[in-house]
């Protein structure tokens, strides 16, 4: 394996187990006065996980195929 696609592996590892965040089921506190902490954790959550997906996608897209594909479609 690469060292780009063990890092990736190790991030997404990482992000699953952040998902399952047990440590604001109880919390009541509010963030900005209304936020309830959970959500305003997910809504931190989803765009450090879309950002992360973007720069894998970025790094490990298979661009070798993608021209091997549209050197086929002109031959």
């Amino acid at each position: 394996m690469k060292a780009p696609s063990i890092i990736a592996l190790v991030v997404f590892i990482i992000l699953a187990i952040l998902h399952q965040d047990v440590w604001n089921w109880d919390n009541a506190n509010l963030v900005f006065g209304f936020l309830p902490v959970g959500l305003a954790y997910h809504a931190a959550y989803s765009i450090v996980a879309a950002t992360f997906w973007a720069i894998v996608m970025k790094i490990a897209w298979p661009t070798r195929l993608e021209e091997w594909a549209d050197e086929s479609d002109h031959s």
